[in-house]
Protein backbone atom coordinates (compact mmCIF):
# COMPACT_ATOMS: atom_id res chain seq x y z
CA UNK A 1 0.00 0.00 0.00
CA UNK A 2 3.04 2.27 -0.14
CA UNK A 3 4.09 2.27 3.51
CA UNK A 4 7.62 3.67 3.63
CA UNK A 5 9.70 1.55 6.04
CA UNK A 6 13.41 2.14 6.72
CA UNK A 7 15.96 0.11 4.75
CA UNK A 8 19.56 -0.66 5.67
CA UNK A 9 22.63 0.00 3.50
CA UNK A 10 22.25 -3.51 2.03
CA UNK A 11 18.83 -2.52 0.66
CA UNK A 12 16.93 -4.88 2.99
CA UNK A 13 14.38 -3.73 5.57
CA UNK A 14 16.16 -2.37 8.65
CA UNK A 15 15.15 -4.35 11.73
CA UNK A 16 15.17 -2.76 15.20
CA UNK A 17 15.31 -4.49 18.58
CA UNK A 18 13.20 -3.33 21.52
CA UNK A 19 12.74 -4.20 25.21
CA UNK A 20 12.13 -7.90 25.88
CA UNK A 21 13.12 -8.95 22.32
CA UNK A 22 15.86 -11.52 21.77
CA UNK A 23 16.41 -10.58 18.10
CA UNK A 24 16.30 -7.55 15.82
CA UNK A 25 12.81 -8.17 14.42
CA UNK A 26 10.94 -4.85 14.16
CA UNK A 27 10.27 -3.21 10.80
CA UNK A 28 10.06 0.55 11.42
CA UNK A 29 9.75 4.02 9.85
CA UNK A 30 12.29 6.10 11.83
CA UNK A 31 10.62 6.68 15.23
CA UNK A 32 7.08 7.09 13.84
CA UNK A 33 6.08 3.62 12.57
CA UNK A 34 2.44 3.78 13.68
CA UNK A 35 1.98 7.18 12.08
CA UNK A 36 3.42 5.94 8.76
CA UNK A 37 1.21 2.81 8.73
CA UNK A 38 -1.82 4.98 9.53
CA UNK A 39 -0.92 7.43 6.75
CA UNK A 40 -0.76 4.63 4.16
CA UNK A 41 -3.98 3.00 5.36
CA UNK A 42 -5.90 6.29 5.43
CA UNK A 43 -4.74 7.11 1.92
CA UNK A 44 -5.94 3.68 0.72
CA UNK A 45 -9.31 4.22 2.46
CA UNK A 46 -9.81 7.67 0.93
CA UNK A 47 -8.92 6.34 -2.55
CA UNK A 48 -11.37 3.42 -2.32
CA UNK A 49 -14.78 4.39 -3.79
CA UNK A 50 -16.53 1.60 -1.81
CA UNK A 51 -15.52 2.96 1.61
CA UNK A 52 -17.49 5.82 3.17
CA UNK A 53 -15.93 7.67 6.09
CA UNK A 54 -18.18 9.53 8.54
CA UNK A 55 -15.89 11.90 10.40
CA UNK A 56 -16.88 13.65 13.64
CA UNK A 57 -19.32 10.86 14.52
CA UNK A 58 -19.12 9.71 18.14
CA UNK A 59 -20.29 6.12 18.72
CA UNK A 60 -22.83 6.00 21.57
CA UNK A 61 -24.07 2.41 21.87
CA UNK A 62 -24.30 -0.74 19.79
CA UNK A 63 -27.77 -1.78 18.62
CA UNK A 64 -28.45 -5.33 19.77
CA UNK A 65 -31.36 -7.69 20.10
CA UNK A 66 -32.03 -11.05 21.68
CA UNK A 67 -32.34 -14.04 19.33
CA UNK A 68 -33.12 -17.02 21.59
CA UNK A 69 -30.03 -17.34 23.79
CA UNK A 70 -27.92 -15.34 21.29
CA UNK A 71 -27.30 -11.61 21.33
CA UNK A 72 -27.00 -10.17 17.82
CA UNK A 73 -25.43 -6.82 16.94
CA UNK A 74 -27.30 -4.93 14.24
CA UNK A 75 -25.45 -1.63 14.09
CA UNK A 76 -24.64 1.44 16.14
CA UNK A 77 -26.07 4.77 17.24
CA UNK A 78 -23.74 7.74 16.75
CA UNK A 79 -23.77 11.46 17.43
CA UNK A 80 -22.61 13.83 14.71
CA UNK A 81 -20.55 16.18 16.90
CA UNK A 82 -20.67 18.98 14.30
CA UNK A 83 -24.47 19.09 13.81
CA UNK A 84 -25.46 17.45 17.15
CA UNK A 85 -27.73 15.07 15.25
CA UNK A 86 -28.14 11.41 16.27
CA UNK A 87 -27.30 9.18 13.29
CA UNK A 88 -28.23 5.49 13.33
CA UNK A 89 -26.28 2.95 11.25
CA UNK A 90 -27.88 -0.47 10.71
CA UNK A 91 -25.42 -3.19 9.85
CA UNK A 92 -25.21 -6.94 9.40
CA UNK A 93 -21.56 -6.92 10.50
CA UNK A 94 -19.91 -4.40 12.84
CA UNK A 95 -16.19 -4.22 13.66
CA UNK A 96 -14.93 -2.23 16.63
CA UNK A 97 -11.47 -0.68 16.17
CA UNK A 98 -11.78 2.07 18.75
CA UNK A 99 -8.48 1.70 20.63
CA UNK A 100 -7.83 1.59 24.36
CA UNK A 101 -8.79 3.40 27.55
CA UNK A 102 -5.63 5.26 28.58
CA UNK A 103 -7.63 8.24 29.83
CA UNK A 104 -8.85 6.34 32.88
CA UNK A 105 -5.42 7.55 34.13
CA UNK A 106 -4.25 11.18 34.47
CA UNK A 107 -1.06 10.68 32.42
CA UNK A 108 -1.27 8.63 29.23
CA UNK A 109 0.44 8.46 25.85
CA UNK A 110 -2.96 7.77 24.24
CA UNK A 111 -4.82 10.32 22.09
CA UNK A 112 -7.70 12.24 23.71
CA UNK A 113 -10.26 9.90 22.14
CA UNK A 114 -8.93 6.80 24.01
CA UNK A 115 -11.71 6.76 26.61
CA UNK A 116 -12.57 3.05 26.37
CA UNK A 117 -15.68 3.69 24.26
CA UNK A 118 -15.53 0.41 22.31
CA UNK A 119 -14.85 -1.76 25.38
CA UNK A 120 -17.68 -0.10 27.33
CA UNK A 121 -20.15 -0.29 24.41
CA UNK A 122 -19.35 -3.98 23.91
CA UNK A 123 -19.72 -4.70 27.65
CA UNK A 124 -23.12 -2.98 27.67
CA UNK A 125 -24.04 -5.06 24.60
CA UNK A 126 -23.36 -8.25 26.64
CA UNK A 127 -19.96 -9.04 25.12
CA UNK A 128 -17.48 -10.96 27.27
CA UNK A 129 -14.52 -8.85 28.50
CA UNK A 130 -11.12 -10.32 29.32
CA UNK A 131 -7.77 -9.51 31.04
CA UNK A 132 -8.52 -5.88 31.91
CA UNK A 133 -6.04 -5.89 34.83
CA UNK A 134 -3.10 -5.97 32.40
CA UNK A 135 -2.58 -2.24 31.79
CA UNK A 136 0.79 -1.43 30.30
CA UNK A 137 2.55 1.67 31.54
CA UNK A 138 5.16 2.88 29.11
CA UNK A 139 8.23 3.48 31.28
CA UNK A 140 9.43 6.53 29.38
CA UNK A 141 7.01 9.35 28.59
CA UNK A 142 8.48 12.86 28.46
CA UNK A 143 8.32 14.44 31.95
CA UNK A 144 7.33 18.07 31.43
CA UNK A 145 8.52 18.95 34.96
CA UNK A 146 12.14 18.24 33.94
CA UNK A 147 12.23 20.29 30.72
CA UNK A 148 14.31 23.51 30.56
CA UNK A 149 11.30 25.30 28.98
CA UNK A 150 7.95 24.14 30.43
CA UNK A 151 4.95 23.71 28.08
CA UNK A 152 2.56 26.67 28.44
CA UNK A 153 -0.57 24.49 28.23
CA UNK A 154 -1.09 21.09 29.91
CA UNK A 155 -0.81 18.34 27.29
CA UNK A 156 -3.81 16.31 26.10
CA UNK A 157 -1.55 13.26 26.11
CA UNK A 158 2.00 12.48 27.19
CA UNK A 159 4.74 12.53 24.55
CA UNK A 160 6.26 9.08 24.10
CA UNK A 161 10.02 8.55 24.25
CA UNK A 162 10.27 5.38 22.18
CA UNK A 163 11.41 2.03 23.53
CA UNK A 164 13.94 2.10 20.69
CA UNK A 165 15.97 4.78 22.54
CA UNK A 166 16.81 2.14 25.15
CA UNK A 167 17.19 -0.49 22.41
CA UNK A 168 19.79 1.79 20.85
CA UNK A 169 21.87 2.07 24.02
CA UNK A 170 20.01 4.69 26.10
CA UNK A 171 20.83 4.55 29.85
CA UNK A 172 18.51 5.36 32.75
CA UNK A 173 19.77 7.43 35.71
CA UNK A 174 18.12 8.87 38.80
CA UNK A 175 18.59 12.59 39.50
CA UNK A 176 21.86 11.84 41.34
CA UNK A 177 23.10 10.45 37.97
CA UNK A 178 23.25 6.91 39.39
CA UNK A 179 22.47 4.17 36.87
CA UNK A 180 19.82 2.00 38.55
CA UNK A 181 18.41 -0.59 36.10
CA UNK A 182 21.15 -3.24 36.71
CA UNK A 183 20.07 -3.25 40.39
CA UNK A 184 16.64 -4.55 39.34
CA UNK A 185 17.32 -6.79 36.33
CA UNK A 186 20.40 -8.28 34.68
CA UNK A 187 19.09 -7.16 31.27
CA UNK A 188 19.38 -3.55 32.49
CA UNK A 189 17.60 -1.02 30.27
CA UNK A 190 16.57 -3.80 27.85
CA UNK A 191 14.36 -5.54 30.43
CA UNK A 192 10.65 -5.75 29.48
CA UNK A 193 8.52 -2.65 29.97
CA UNK A 194 6.77 -3.77 33.15
CA UNK A 195 10.13 -4.36 34.88
CA UNK A 196 11.49 -0.98 33.74
CA UNK A 197 8.28 0.86 34.72
CA UNK A 198 8.24 -0.76 38.19
CA UNK A 199 11.94 0.02 38.68
CA UNK A 200 11.40 3.70 37.80
CA UNK A 201 8.32 3.79 40.05
CA UNK A 202 10.42 2.34 42.91
CA UNK A 203 13.19 4.93 42.37
CA UNK A 204 10.70 7.81 42.33
CA UNK A 205 9.01 6.64 45.54
CA UNK A 206 12.26 5.91 47.39
CA UNK A 207 13.89 9.19 46.41
CA UNK A 208 10.68 11.29 46.41
CA UNK A 209 11.43 12.57 42.90
CA UNK A 210 9.13 13.40 40.00
CA UNK A 211 11.11 11.88 37.08
CA UNK A 212 14.27 10.01 36.06
CA UNK A 213 16.72 10.66 33.18
CA UNK A 214 17.21 8.72 29.95
CA UNK A 215 20.56 9.46 28.31
CA UNK A 216 21.47 8.70 24.70
CA UNK A 217 23.98 11.60 24.33
CA UNK A 218 27.00 9.24 24.39
CA UNK A 219 26.03 8.06 20.87
CA UNK A 220 27.22 9.93 17.72
CA UNK A 221 25.09 13.05 17.07
CA UNK A 222 24.21 12.15 13.43
CA UNK A 223 23.10 8.65 14.53
CA UNK A 224 20.78 10.09 17.22
CA UNK A 225 19.24 12.58 14.78
CA UNK A 226 18.71 10.00 12.01
CA UNK A 227 17.20 7.38 14.36
CA UNK A 228 15.06 9.73 16.48
CA UNK A 229 14.20 12.83 14.43
CA UNK A 230 10.75 13.33 15.97
CA UNK A 231 11.93 12.92 19.58
CA UNK A 232 14.93 15.24 18.98
CA UNK A 233 12.84 18.01 17.39
CA UNK A 234 10.08 17.82 20.04
CA UNK A 235 12.60 18.03 22.90
CA UNK A 236 14.36 20.93 21.17
CA UNK A 237 11.09 22.92 21.22
CA UNK A 238 11.44 22.86 25.03
CA UNK A 239 15.11 23.81 25.09
CA UNK A 240 16.49 20.26 25.39
CA UNK A 241 19.17 18.99 22.99
CA UNK A 242 19.11 15.20 23.35
CA UNK A 243 22.49 14.87 21.61
CA UNK A 244 24.04 16.66 24.62
CA UNK A 245 21.69 16.21 27.59
CA UNK A 246 19.58 13.41 29.14
CA UNK A 247 15.79 13.31 28.64
CA UNK A 248 13.50 13.62 31.72
CA UNK A 249 11.06 10.67 31.65
CA UNK A 250 8.24 9.21 33.76
CA UNK A 251 5.91 6.19 33.28
CA UNK A 252 2.49 6.80 31.68
CA UNK A 253 -0.52 4.56 30.90
CA UNK A 254 0.08 3.27 27.41
CA UNK A 255 -1.73 0.10 26.33
CA UNK A 256 -4.57 -2.20 27.46
CA UNK A 257 -3.70 -5.87 26.90
CA UNK A 258 -7.28 -6.70 27.91
CA UNK A 259 -10.47 -5.78 26.12
CA UNK A 260 -13.36 -7.45 24.30
CA UNK A 261 -12.76 -11.21 24.34
CA UNK A 262 -12.09 -12.29 20.74
CA UNK A 263 -11.53 -15.54 18.88
CA UNK A 264 -8.88 -16.13 16.21
CA UNK A 265 -11.07 -14.47 13.56
CA UNK A 266 -11.72 -11.36 15.64
CA UNK A 267 -15.22 -12.69 16.46
CA UNK A 268 -16.95 -12.07 19.81
CA UNK A 269 -19.76 -13.88 21.67
CA UNK A 270 -22.15 -11.27 20.21
CA UNK A 271 -23.24 -12.40 16.76
CA UNK A 272 -22.23 -9.94 14.01
CA UNK A 273 -19.74 -8.09 16.27
CA UNK A 274 -16.00 -8.25 15.53
CA UNK A 275 -13.03 -6.51 17.13
CA UNK A 276 -9.46 -5.65 16.12
CA UNK A 277 -6.63 -3.67 17.67
CA UNK A 278 -6.38 -2.44 21.23
CA UNK A 279 -10.13 -2.73 21.90
CA UNK A 280 -9.76 -6.51 21.48
CA UNK A 281 -8.32 -9.13 23.79
CA UNK A 282 -7.12 -11.87 21.43
CA UNK A 283 -4.72 -13.35 24.01
CA UNK A 284 -1.76 -12.58 21.75
CA UNK A 285 -0.24 -10.15 24.25
CA UNK A 286 -0.67 -12.50 27.21
CA UNK A 287 -0.11 -10.55 30.42
CA UNK A 288 2.49 -8.22 28.97
CA UNK A 289 2.60 -6.91 25.40
CA UNK A 290 5.99 -6.88 23.70
CA UNK A 291 7.00 -3.60 22.06
CA UNK A 292 5.53 -3.10 18.55
CA UNK A 293 3.36 -6.24 18.68
CA UNK A 294 0.26 -4.04 18.86
CA UNK A 295 0.67 -2.85 15.26
CA UNK A 296 1.20 -6.46 14.14
CA UNK A 297 -1.85 -7.71 16.02
CA UNK A 298 -4.11 -4.94 14.70
CA UNK A 299 -3.13 -5.64 11.09
CA UNK A 300 -3.34 -9.45 11.34
CA UNK A 301 -6.67 -9.65 13.19
CA UNK A 302 -8.33 -6.91 11.10
CA UNK A 303 -7.54 -8.95 8.00
CA UNK A 304 -8.67 -12.19 9.64
CA UNK A 305 -12.05 -10.66 10.51
CA UNK A 306 -12.87 -9.90 6.86
CA UNK A 307 -14.07 -13.32 5.64
CA UNK A 308 -16.26 -14.14 8.69
CA UNK A 309 -17.83 -10.65 8.37
CA UNK A 310 -18.68 -11.33 4.73
CA UNK A 311 -20.14 -14.75 5.64
CA UNK A 312 -22.16 -13.20 8.48
CA UNK A 313 -23.52 -10.55 6.13
CA UNK A 314 -24.63 -13.14 3.59
CA UNK A 315 -26.41 -15.23 6.23
CA UNK A 316 -28.05 -12.33 8.12
CA UNK A 317 -31.78 -11.78 7.68
CA UNK A 318 -31.69 -8.20 9.03
CA UNK A 319 -34.43 -6.02 7.58
CA UNK A 320 -32.71 -2.70 6.87
CA UNK A 321 -36.02 -0.94 7.50
CA UNK A 322 -35.87 -2.09 11.14
CA UNK A 323 -34.45 1.27 12.19
CA UNK A 324 -37.30 2.04 14.58
CA UNK A 325 -36.95 -1.14 16.65
CA UNK A 326 -34.99 0.89 19.21
CA UNK A 327 -35.91 4.24 20.78
CA UNK A 328 -33.51 6.98 19.68
CA UNK A 329 -31.06 8.76 21.98
CA UNK A 330 -31.77 12.49 22.32
CA UNK A 331 -29.60 15.61 22.45
CA UNK A 332 -30.40 17.72 25.56
CA UNK A 333 -31.52 20.95 23.83
CA UNK A 334 -34.40 21.23 26.32
CA UNK A 335 -32.07 21.51 29.34
CA UNK A 336 -31.04 25.12 28.85
CA UNK A 337 -27.46 26.32 28.67
CA UNK A 338 -27.15 26.99 32.41
CA UNK A 339 -27.95 23.40 33.49
CA UNK A 340 -25.90 22.06 30.59
CA UNK A 341 -22.81 24.11 31.56
CA UNK A 342 -23.15 23.03 35.20
CA UNK A 343 -23.35 19.35 34.20
CA UNK A 344 -20.33 19.57 31.86
CA UNK A 345 -18.26 21.45 34.42
CA UNK A 346 -19.07 18.95 37.21
CA UNK A 347 -18.31 16.06 34.82
CA UNK A 348 -14.89 17.52 33.98
CA UNK A 349 -14.00 17.73 37.70
CA UNK A 350 -15.24 14.20 38.42
CA UNK A 351 -13.28 12.88 35.42
CA UNK A 352 -10.07 14.22 37.01
CA UNK A 353 -11.10 12.68 40.33
CA UNK A 354 -11.64 9.27 38.71
CA UNK A 355 -8.23 9.47 36.99
CA UNK A 356 -6.58 10.37 40.28
CA UNK A 357 -8.20 7.36 42.06
CA UNK A 358 -6.98 5.04 39.29
CA UNK A 359 -3.43 6.41 39.47
CA UNK A 360 -3.22 6.31 43.27
CA UNK A 361 -4.81 2.89 43.86
CA UNK A 362 -4.72 0.95 40.55
CA UNK A 363 -1.31 1.96 39.21
CA UNK A 364 1.97 0.18 38.47
CA UNK A 365 2.16 -1.48 41.92
CA UNK A 366 -1.09 -2.63 43.57
CA UNK A 367 -2.43 -4.21 46.78
CA UNK A 368 -5.77 -5.77 47.71
CA UNK A 369 -6.48 -2.94 50.14
CA UNK A 370 -5.76 -0.25 47.52
CA UNK A 371 -7.93 -2.03 44.95
CA UNK A 372 -10.83 -2.37 47.40
CA UNK A 373 -10.45 1.32 48.26
CA UNK A 374 -10.55 2.16 44.54
CA UNK A 375 -13.69 0.04 44.06
CA UNK A 376 -15.47 1.84 46.90
CA UNK A 377 -14.33 5.33 45.85
CA UNK A 378 -15.27 4.78 42.18
CA UNK A 379 -18.71 3.43 43.19
CA UNK A 380 -19.34 6.51 45.36
CA UNK A 381 -18.06 8.88 42.67
CA UNK A 382 -20.26 7.33 40.00
CA UNK A 383 -23.35 7.45 42.24
CA UNK A 384 -22.60 11.12 43.03
CA UNK A 385 -22.23 11.92 39.31
CA UNK A 386 -25.44 10.17 38.28
CA UNK A 387 -27.39 11.80 41.11
CA UNK A 388 -26.04 15.25 40.09
CA UNK A 389 -26.98 14.70 36.42
CA UNK A 390 -30.52 13.50 37.05
CA UNK A 391 -31.13 16.22 39.69
CA UNK A 392 -30.29 18.81 37.02
CA UNK A 393 -32.84 17.42 34.56
CA UNK A 394 -30.68 14.91 32.66
CA UNK A 395 -32.58 11.93 31.21
CA UNK A 396 -30.99 8.46 30.79
CA UNK A 397 -31.43 8.63 26.99
CA UNK A 398 -29.68 12.01 26.60
CA UNK A 399 -26.29 12.16 24.87
CA UNK A 400 -23.40 14.58 24.45
CA UNK A 401 -19.81 13.39 23.86
CA UNK A 402 -18.44 14.48 27.28
CA UNK A 403 -21.15 12.60 29.19
CA UNK A 404 -20.88 9.51 26.96
CA UNK A 405 -17.11 9.45 27.49
CA UNK A 406 -17.55 9.74 31.25
CA UNK A 407 -19.95 6.76 31.23
CA UNK A 408 -17.34 4.78 29.30
CA UNK A 409 -14.48 5.80 31.61
CA UNK A 410 -16.47 4.71 34.67
CA UNK A 411 -17.35 1.41 33.00
CA UNK A 412 -13.72 0.65 32.00
CA UNK A 413 -12.25 1.75 35.34
CA UNK A 414 -14.58 -0.66 37.16
CA UNK A 415 -13.66 -3.48 34.75
CA UNK A 416 -9.93 -2.92 35.46
CA UNK A 417 -10.46 -2.90 39.24
CA UNK A 418 -12.69 -6.02 39.36
CA UNK A 419 -10.27 -7.92 37.06
CA UNK A 420 -7.30 -6.91 39.24
CA UNK A 421 -9.08 -8.00 42.42
CA UNK A 422 -9.81 -11.45 40.96
CA UNK A 423 -6.14 -12.22 40.14
CA UNK A 424 -4.38 -13.58 43.23
CA UNK A 425 -0.83 -13.50 41.85
CA UNK A 426 1.61 -11.14 40.16
CA UNK A 427 1.88 -11.77 36.44
CA UNK A 428 3.18 -9.51 33.69
CA UNK A 429 1.68 -6.05 34.04
CA UNK A 430 -0.36 -6.89 37.14
CA UNK A 431 1.90 -6.62 40.19
CA UNK A 432 0.42 -6.81 43.68
CA UNK A 433 2.39 -6.72 46.94
CA UNK A 434 -0.11 -9.15 48.54
CA UNK A 435 0.60 -11.87 45.95
CA UNK A 436 4.12 -11.02 44.71
CA UNK A 437 4.78 -14.38 42.99
CA UNK A 438 3.70 -16.05 39.79
CA UNK A 439 1.30 -18.94 40.49
CA UNK A 440 1.11 -21.67 37.84
CA UNK A 441 -2.50 -22.47 38.90
CA UNK A 442 -3.49 -18.88 37.99
CA UNK A 443 -2.26 -19.13 34.38
CA UNK A 444 -5.74 -18.42 33.03
CA UNK A 445 -7.36 -15.39 31.44
CA UNK A 446 -9.59 -13.21 33.61
CA UNK A 447 -13.10 -13.40 32.18
CA UNK A 448 -15.88 -10.91 32.94
CA UNK A 449 -19.27 -12.17 31.83
CA UNK A 450 -22.11 -9.73 31.08
CA UNK A 451 -23.72 -8.36 34.22
CA UNK A 452 -27.43 -8.39 34.93
CA UNK A 453 -28.84 -5.11 33.57
CA UNK A 454 -31.11 -4.94 36.63
CA UNK A 455 -28.30 -4.38 39.13
CA UNK A 456 -26.02 -2.26 36.97
CA UNK A 457 -25.43 1.48 37.01
CA UNK A 458 -26.24 3.81 34.11
CA UNK A 459 -22.69 3.51 32.69
CA UNK A 460 -23.01 -0.28 32.49
CA UNK A 461 -26.28 -0.61 30.58
CA UNK A 462 -27.42 0.39 27.11
CA UNK A 463 -29.41 3.59 26.64
CA UNK A 464 -32.14 1.76 24.75
CA UNK A 465 -34.02 -1.40 25.72
CA UNK A 466 -33.09 -4.47 23.74
CA UNK A 467 -35.93 -5.77 21.52
CA UNK A 468 -36.52 -9.42 20.64
CA UNK A 469 -35.32 -10.48 17.19
CA UNK A 470 -38.27 -11.00 14.87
Amino acid sequence: MGTSFDHGEDGNLHLAREGGHSHNRIVHAADMTGKEIERALLKAVINNPHIFVFEHHFAIDLLTCQDGSDITCLGVDTLNTETLEVVRFLSKATLLASGGAGHIYPKTTNPLVATGDGIAMAYRAQAVISNMEFVQFHPTALADEGLPVKPTEPRDNAFLISEAVRGDGGILYNLAMERFMPLYDKRGELAPRDVVARSIDDQLKKRNEKYVLLDISHKPKNEILSHFPNIASTCLQYGLDITRHPIPVVPAAHYMCGGVHAGLQGETNVKGLYVAGEVACTGLHGANRLASNSLLEALVFAERAVQPSVDQMKSSSLDLNASNLWPRPTVPFSLGSNANDKILSATEELRKELQSIMFNYVGIVRSTMWLETAERKIGNLEAKWEEYLFRHGWKPTMVVPEICEMRNLFCCAKLVVSSALSRHESRGLHYTIDFPNLEESERLPTIIFPSSPLISTWSSRQLQKQPMYQ
